[in-house]
């Protein structure tokens, strides 16, 4: 059972940095690499954002237009560890992070439906 739990939400002021952490584990061997993982947010009373993903290193990597050039993904296979590291942060940028897996087959995608596991979410808040 693949487990997955987010680390360093909090609360910052506008232009400030944060980098948050994915810590993954149960991949029954499988390496980790092969698993697309994805960073979404999500803002009380709307629908689940994708933010950006990685597939094996950062040449595989894709993000959302809102955060293109502020936020990086990065991964370090070893210690089956994914980060979202954020600059430039705005008010707009105030949401609940989650970290998400797809299944080892499959690449790339920006649909939270085609993601199979996912962490609690760590909450990020920005004030203006």
């Amino acid at each position: 059972q693949v487990q997955l739990e987010e680390s360093g939400g909090g609360s910052v002021q506008a232009g400030d940095s944060l980098r948050l952490s994915c810590a993954a584990s149960g991949f029954s061997g499988r390496d980790f690499s092969s698993y697309t993982m994805g960073w979404f947010r999500q803002v009380a009373g709307h629908t689940r954002e994708f933010v950006g993903a990685t597939r094996y290193d950062r040449d595989n990597t894709l993000y959302a237009d809102s955060v293109k050039g502020r936020f990086t993904i990065s991964r370090d296979n070893a210690k089956n560890t994914v980060y979202l590291q954020m600059n430039s942060l705005t008010s707009e940028d105030t949401a609940v992070y989650y970290c998400a897996a797809r299944l080892p087959e499959y690449g790339l995608a920006l649909r939270d439906r085609d993601y199979t596991y996912w962490g609690p979410g760590t909450q990020v808040t920005v004030s203006s």
